[in-house]
């Protein structure tokens, strides 16, 4: 598989030109376009991947505000049937649908006509069980083909699909699912991770026992495939039938907002928000997102013939979102359940790449601290097997360090592949895509991101609410995508989803598409709590410096945490950092910064000061901090995030239980640490109050 010949975003603008008259000088000019004639954009991506409805829609926006966008009215779709349509076709020209495998080697691949087969079957089962449209089916399994299976059967049939990780416990898993009430779960026996099997039937017990909305179980045997409980269905059976009635079975026609999913805030306090997404806006946004700005092609396409997109995640991460998205495109998804790194006792870096190599990965993505984790271990391109397959590197999740995208890009080289594409993403859970990504055409500079992507009208605001360029500020979205939340489930009111996303700024201002003020019956813009800084020009990129509410400010200069993350995890002796900037009432700030070190090295006067001289050479004397101390762990979500809020509010005099939800960490007992640190500084704590 080389590279397509011409990248997606190409074919699109050639479309454009030769169906709407429409031709742009550069990419800005194209942006400007797709955030200020709404209609005309997205109406262009319905009719670019050729959506079908039975039923025409009666506008395209038809209220521009936020919240309360409505999108497509009158349209009907199905997520499920837009994946399917591309059966025939793709098995025609000899492309599996899924490529799977784990830690135990199980290769595995699934034809497109099984996965149609499969989810007919199961959506049949469900159905049986008295699955209606609206209808909540949960589901605690890994990542595997099995787990998109369920989610397409669900969904084909109007159920509504929420999804939590195995590496979850019972709390996490039912302060997630007890908010949603389902009618159905879907559950896996155990989980093989960092070499260990890690059985999950008494986590199964727990959830049948504290979630009596469930009336069926589906019992999938991962570890064990003879497993079975007493009044458990078992997986091989609901997808084992093939007769006429599963060769007959087609996905409901449903309305374009009818909803999709329910995924999680990872929530530092509080219950996690179940944010619900909708299937019409979730088809329209993968497509554009994976296809035009991710450059993921067709894989019976004679342009992208092939194409096979790897983008590791665990299930409980929105990744395996847009991984299963590439199926919208008819795009084959190669997937791995499992630990990226090996295991505690035999660390493997490489053992992810070694997989792409095994399976043909052509778009190969990740999250920023895999390239950085593969960087300090020093993999060399000759452990990992034939790369060549491979023509783009996708990376989310945290800032990229300009020096961690150079090592990944030098490392292709050496592989065999001179100038590698990177696709670096910025986005979120809240509405399952991306503001800011990548463009295969356009430069690329390490550290930053490309380009705010079609139809997002992003900007950066300063502190009185106007938009600045070459300048870190808010991130704010000033026009609504057709994926933001239909509604959090359980707000009635809309309070909750108001008070996240859009209490800011004055409704109105900054509303109107192109820039000034609209009504106040526009709603707010939404303010996604990152700090951002958009270049000016055609080429200049964007970078993310981190949360906006965890901001450092020292000595009246803003900083985002990812820059000091940046030059401090430079250093081959630091795993991983955490610093938090208290500002106390009355008296000076104090910044504190915690390192986790690489085995054998110690925290003494030499590395304190090269850490001192990693920030002052990198940003400015101005940011080193007042103390550093060695940890064992940062604590951290169960999607990775850092908790830098938490741990400032903890040091702050704040009790550990207003400020953190243990279940939504990924690991909490390093807390204990942080508590005693806070003990001990109570004093200047108690200033603070």
């Amino acid at each position: 598989m080389s590279a397509p010949y011409i990248p997606q975003i190409r074919l699109y603008q050639n479309w454009l030109r030769e169906q709407r008259g429409l031709e742009f000088a550069d990419y800005d000019a194209l942006w400007r376009w797709s955030t200020t004639d709404l209609d005309s954009f997205w109406q262009s991506i319905w009719d670019y991947f050729d959506l079908q409805s039975p039923t025409p829609h009666s506008a395209v926006l038809a209220h521009n505000r936020m919240p309360g966008a409505q999108w497509f009215p009158g349209a009907q779709v199905n997520y499920a049937r837009q994946v399917l349509r591309h059966v025939d076709a793709a098995h025609a020209a000899g492309v599996p649908a899924i490529v799977s495998s784990n830690e135990k080697r199980a290769h595995r691949e699934m034809s497109w006509p099984e996965l149609r087969r499969q989810v007919a079957s199961l959506a049949l089962h469900l159905k049986a069980q008295g699955v209606q449209p609206g209808d909540r089916v949960a589901a605690y399994l890994p990542n595997v083909p099995e787990t998109m299976v369920a989610f397409l059967a669900t969904v084909s049939i109007g159920g509504v699909w929420s999804l939590c990780a195995p590496d979850m416990g019972t709390h996490a898993v039912l302060d997630r699912f007890r908010q949603i009430e389902p009618k159905v779960l879907i559950a896996v026996d155990g989980v093989t991770y960092a070499g260990r099997d890690h059985d999950r039937l008494g986590v199964l017990a727990e959830l049948r026992a504290q979630l009596p909305s469930v009336q069926h179980t589906l019992l999938l045997g991962n570890l064990d495939a003879t497993v079975s409980i007493a009044d458990c269905a078992i997986w091989t059976s609901a997808t084992g039938q093939n007769d006429h009635e599963t060769d007959a079975f087609e996905p409901l026609w449903l309305p374009f907002d009818h909803p999709l999913w329910i995924v999680y805030s990872s929530g530092t306090t509080g219950l996690p928000k179940p944010i619900v997404h909708g299937h019409g806006g979730m088809v329209l946004v993968q497509l554009q997102l994976g296809a035009l700005h991710n450059d993921l092609g067709c894989s019976y396409a004679p342009n992208s013939r092939g194409e096979r997109y790897h983008w590791y995640s665990s299930t409980g991460w929105v990744m395996w979102n847009a991984q299963v998205g590439g199926l919208l495109a008819g795009t084959t998804c190669v997937i791995f359940d499992g630990n990226p790194g090996g295991s505690k006792e035999h660390p493997d870096w490489a053992l992810l790449w070694r997989f792409a190599s095994e399976t043909g990965v052509t778009f190969f993505g990740a999250g920023a601290a895999f390239y950085a984790n593969c960087m300090k271990a020093g993999i060399t391109p000759a452990q990992c097997g034939d790369l060549s397959s491979i023509r783009a590197l996708g990376s989310t999740g945290s800032p990229l360090s300009a020096e961690v995208q150079q090592w990944g890009t030098d490392f292709m080289a050496q592989a065999g592949v001179p100038d590698i594409w990177w696709s670096n993403i910025s986005g979120g859970t809240d509405f399952a895509g991306a503001f800011i990504g990548g463009h295969r055409e356009l430069p690329q500079t390490p550290g930053k991101m490309q380009c705010r992507m079609l139809g997002a009208a992003v900007e950066a605001w300063d502190e009185q609410g106007r938009p600045v360029l070459d300048a870190v500020g808010e991130l704010v979205c000033t026009q609504p995508i057709p994926s933001m939340p239909l509604y959090l489930w359980g707000d009635d009111s809309g309070a909750r989803y108001l008070a996240s996303y859009f209490d800011m700024y004055p409704a109105g201002h900054g509303r109107q598409p192109g820039g000034g003020d609209g009504p106040a019956s526009m709603g707010a813009v939404w303010r996604h709590g990152d700090w951002i800084q958009i270049g000016s020009g055609a080429a200049a990129g964007c970078v993310i410096y981190g949360r906006s509410d965890a901001t450092i400010n020292r000595h009246g200069l803003r900083m985002g945490t990812s820059e000091v993350y940046s030059a401090v995890e430079s250093l081959p002796e630091v795993l991983d950092s955490l610093v938090v900037d208290l500002e106390y009432l009355g008296r000076e700030s104090y910044m504190p910064l915690f390192v986790v070190l690489r085995p054998g090295h110690v925290l003494d006067d030499a590395l304190r000061a090269r850490i001192h001289g990693a920030i002052r050479t990198a940003l400015s004397p101005r940011f080193v901090p007042d103390d550093i101390f060695a940890v064992a762990e940062v604590p951290r979500t169960l999607s990775g995030k850092k908790q830098e809020l938490p741990i400032k509010k903890l040091l702050l005099g704040q009790p550990l239980e207003k400020v953190v939800n243990k279940d939504a960490m990924a690991n909490p007992q390093c807390l204990d640490w942080y508590v005693a640190f806070a003990e001990r500084r109570a004093v200047p704590a108690a200033a603070a109050g």
